[in-house]
């Protein structure tokens, strides 16, 4: 019988012939994916490149619209980028740090804008650490911020740029510095753009105030706040002056009614928190530096371009009135508040204790017709303005201000001391200053020194 075939050096054959095929394989497979690999990050750095090139950086107003998405990019960029990171958190404590014994160190919102590049100035020179925050939104002109900013950067004060609606930006920056003071400053500002923009002023004045003051109240310590109300609270009140007892409850314009809602909401944090909170009611703030929304402001434009101003009127005949307030004796009350802010008696969002709750009026008490405001302005430019009297709009401006600040005087020793025609020589020459303008005005304005505070 003869024996079987042997089939074991062909089955060894095609055992090594199908190891081999997958070796191959596995190498063809590696390599494809090494291929792979390369093309799409090609891909991606092309793509990039694309759009870098075809859309140019966002303009003012883009930039507003798209700011939550910078904002974000910008947080991501300093917390997590390595060594980036660490040298931008350098930069915030180092900005945040006091040069005097038990100097404070406080955020300020809003430090770029009219009232808050002047308080940091203030708060900077006698020694206090600061860190400002601003979104640079495009209210008015933008490069006006900018050039307060550089100002602030001259003296070593950091701006960072963001969002107060940012709460995982805030809540890095109480992570980084231990701040005892919050100035917050920050606001959509204005009466009257109120009725084209309604929502700004509901994202800024109260969604934004609520998210500072949750990140606030968690922090540990929490801070003190002083914060910026207005006295466009006392809206259709008709007791003269007004008063801090007066009722508020009859606001006259949308911006008004933000406002008093952060009263209502600062009542709330630090009845639940703890939060020792200083509210208080500006008046009509002018000066060097200020806002280009502003009437005093307008109006030195427009006279020195020989445009038409208006003048209004109220409803019975009666002058426009207001208690201009020179920004020096703003920025003294703003440090009087902060020096005088007891410390809030929460800690991680529990309140251990009362805290600390108050309202000031910071007026110049002394009210002065629109009339007589463009009158020292024709005699400072050395020019006629024309002038169109005209009733006053329906738009939420009140026809008359006038600020009893007996309290602040009491509890921190606050008393204007800068006059309406005073304060105008200065701002005139400021402003002739800052836009190159040839002085027509009278010899006297050249005698008188630039602001202290913002002298560079």
């Amino acid at each position: 019988m003869a024996s079987p075939p042997d089939t074991s050096k062909t089955t060894k054959l095609e055992r090594y012939n199908s190891y081999i095929r997958r070796v191959n394989s596995t190498k063809l497979l590696a390599a494809s994916s090494k291929l792979l690999f390369r093309v799409t990050l090609l891909v991606a750095i092309v793509l990039i490149l694309i759009f870098t090139l075809n859309y140019p950086p966002l303009s003012d107003t883009k930039r507003d619209h798209y700011h939550h998405i910078h904002t974000t990019t910008h947080f991501l960029s300093s917390a997590l980028y390595g060594g980036a990171g660490s040298a931008w958190e350098k930069q915030v404590r180092h900005s945040a740090t006091p040069r005097r014994h038990s100097g404070f160190s406080v955020l300020v919102t809003g430090a770029a804008g009219f009232v808050g590049t002047h308080c940091s100035l203030a708060l900077k020179k006698r020694g206090d650490g600061v860190l400002g925050l601003d979104n640079f939104n495009s209210y008015y002109d933008t490069s006006l911020k900018r050039s307060r900013q550089k100002i602030l950067e001259k003296h070593q004060i950091l701006v960072v740029e963001a969002d107060i609606n940012d709460a995982e930006l805030l809540s890095k920056l109480f992570d980084i510095v231990p701040f005892s003071h919050i100035l917050h400053l920050a606001a959509q500002a204005g009466v009257r753009y109120a009725m084209e923009n309604p929502q700004s002023y509901v994202n800024s004045n109260i969604a934004g105030f609520v998210n500072l003051l949750e990140v606030a109240k968690a922090a540990n310590p929490q801070p003190s706040i002083v914060w910026a109300s207005s006295s466009s609270v006392y809206g259709l009140n008709t007791d003269n002056p007004f008063s801090e007892d007066h009722r508020t409850d009859k606001p006259a314009s949308l911006y008004a009614a933000t406002k008093k809602a952060g009263e209502e909401m600062a009542h709330t944090y630090n009845h639940i928190y703890g939060l020792s909170i200083t509210g208080l009611r500006f008046f009509t703030v002018y000066g060097p530096w200020g806002r280009p929304d502003m009437a005093y402001f307008f109006f030195t434009k427009d006279i020195l371009q020989g445009k038409t101003i208006n003048i209004y009127e109220s409803h019975d005949g009666r002058p426009v009135a207001r208690d201009f307030t020179y920004i020096d004796d703003i920025v003294k009350g703003c440090l009087g508040a902060l020096d005088t802010a007891e410390k809030s008696t929460g800690s991680g969002g529990k309140k251990r204790a009362p805290a600390q709750l108050r309202i000031y009026n910071l007026g110049n008490t002394s009210p002065v017709s629109v009339g007589k405001l463009v009158s020292i302005l024709e005699g400072l430019l050395g020019v006629k303005a024309k002038k169109h009297v005209i009733k006053m709009p329906r738009n939420g401006d009140v026809p008359f201000t006038h600020a009893n600040v007996s309290l602040a005087y009491r509890d921190f020793g606050y008393k204007p001391t800068t006059d309406l025609a005073t304060g105008l020589r200065k701002f005139v020459k400021w402003y002739l200053g800052y836009y190159g303008i040839e002085s027509r005005v009278k010899k006297e304005i050249d005698n008188i020194s630039n602001n202290p505070h913002v002298d560079e």
